[in-house]
């Protein structure tokens, strides 16, 4: 059964919280205890229905506010699939929340108030979208019974968004009006918006094809090196990680990073299992034919189409931390499990995320979006974002504090 991970977006009070509650609730994916606790939480809808947002509202403050601050991470499976939900929070100051549940999203929900239409924030989470290189994105236009169930309405909003779309450059949109309140197309097909002809929510979701990363640009990032040494096992060695891309073989040539060194794919191990080829997003362990010096953190890729191998970089970050960016800090960048350390040497600009326009000569605060120049200490292993986006991101460190301050997408070779 496959996976599928999605977000949601939105302005404050759009909704989200409510879509995902009416969602798990009428797919029977709440427990009791949960629904007791929602009725003892004593927080009403206008019309006196339990409000369903609370099912993700974890927080105290959340709960008081009635906002979401942290990004709450909700499951459930069908016959057909199995769901993890991320419910980001749509105020400005949760930039970095919103851009953390992302960044390991195949899918974005975004929500669009239909009395409001496309506002300044359904534009900033469109961008952050773009940004990350989100593979699909859904406008679920939601309040449609405050609007009456207004066609005209819809199909105004969603001539709006194509045309935002356009101008990011986003190409995968679909649309789907709602009314997270009542139920209106969440998990059935609404009667009261005989008009739109397509599926419900929950059918999209159920139905959608994720374009996967299908290049056979393969990256083998070496989480560990097993190696049991046991009576049994004393002449055993392999290297265990998760495949990034197509193409991975018994057979294949391969090139080892930092080394550069050369090897054959001897073997791919699953659960014991003997594989002759590994798919992408597969955990396995691999055998080379030679003995070659590997270690947690080198990269095994395809040498027939190797990744970039370079100190100087470019990229989009995200800033995390309460302190501003330093260009005389050292950082650490960590992609996957190699730990490397790097000097920002200059930030070329900062993105309006409101406009997307670039402004330029401003400190970079807590939840900016800056593209920067990074020089680091011994050359990285990476692709580029539009090339291979799972190879081209890895989070900042400040090495003082040990915290996350940054996410990192790579752009461009410096």
């Amino acid at each position: 059964m496959n996976i599928l991970k999605f977000i949601t977006a939105g302005s404050v009070d759009d909704g989200k919280s409510t879509l995902i509650g009416r969602l798990l609730y009428d797919t029977n994916s709440i427990l009791d205890d949960q629904l007791e606790a929602i009725q003892r939480a004593n927080r009403k809808n206008d019309d006196g229905t339990v409000d369903l947002a609370i099912l993700t509202d974890g927080l105290k403050a959340e709960r008081e506010q009635g906002i979401t601050i942290d990004v709450a991470y909700k499951y459930f499976q069908t016959d057909h699939r199995k769901y993890i939900i991320a419910d980001a929070p749509g105020h400005i100051q949760y930039t970095r929340n919103m851009v953390t549940g992302a960044s390991n999203s195949d899918l974005i929900i975004i929500l669009i108030d239909a009395r409001k239409g496309v506002i300044e924030q359904t534009k900033r989470h469109s961008f952050i979208a773009k940004l990350l290189a989100m593979k699909q994105v859904l406008v679920c236009v939601n309040k449609m019974d405050m609007v009456d169930y207004s066609a005209a309405v819809f199909e105004q909003i969603k001539t709006d968004y194509l045309r935002l779309a356009a101008n990011l450059g986003l190409k995968d949109v679909d649309f789907i009006p709602v009314s997270a309140l009542k139920g209106d197309n969440i998990v059935h097909k609404s009667d009261r918006m005989l008009w739109y002809s397509g599926e419900s929510l929950l059918d999209y979701l159920e139905n959608v094809e994720i374009h996967e990363n299908e290049s056979t640009d393969w990256r083998f990032p070496v989480q560990w090196v097993v190696r049991p040494q046991t009576d049994d096992l004393h002449d055993y060695r392999g290297y265990a990680g998760r495949v990034l891309g197509e193409g991975l073989s018994v057979g294949a040539q391969v090139i080892i990073y930092p080394a550069e060194t050369y090897s054959t794919v001897k073997a791919i191990e699953l659960n014991g299992q003997q594989l002759d080829r590994a798919e992408n997003g597969q955990s396995v362990i691999i055998h080379l034919t030679d003995d070659v010096d590997i270690s947690r953190g080198d990269t095994i890729a395809n040498v027939e189409s190797a990744p970039k191998f370079e100190r100087s970089i470019q990229g989009n970050v995200c800033w995390f931390d309460n302190k501003p960016l330093d260009t005389e800090q050292i950082y650490l960048v960590q992609s996957h499990s190699k730990l490397t350390k790097i000097k920002i040497t200059d930030v070329l600009y900062k993105f309006d995320i409101n406009t997307q326009e670039k402004v330029f000569g401003e400190a970079i605060k807590l939840n900016d979006i800056c593209h920067i120049a990074i020089k680091a200490a011994e050359n990285l292993v990476f692709d580029l974002q539009d090339e291979n986006a799972a190879n081209s991101q890895a989070i900042v460190i400040d090495p003082r504090t040990n915290l996350t301050v940054g996410a990192l997408m790579i752009q461009a070779v410096d």
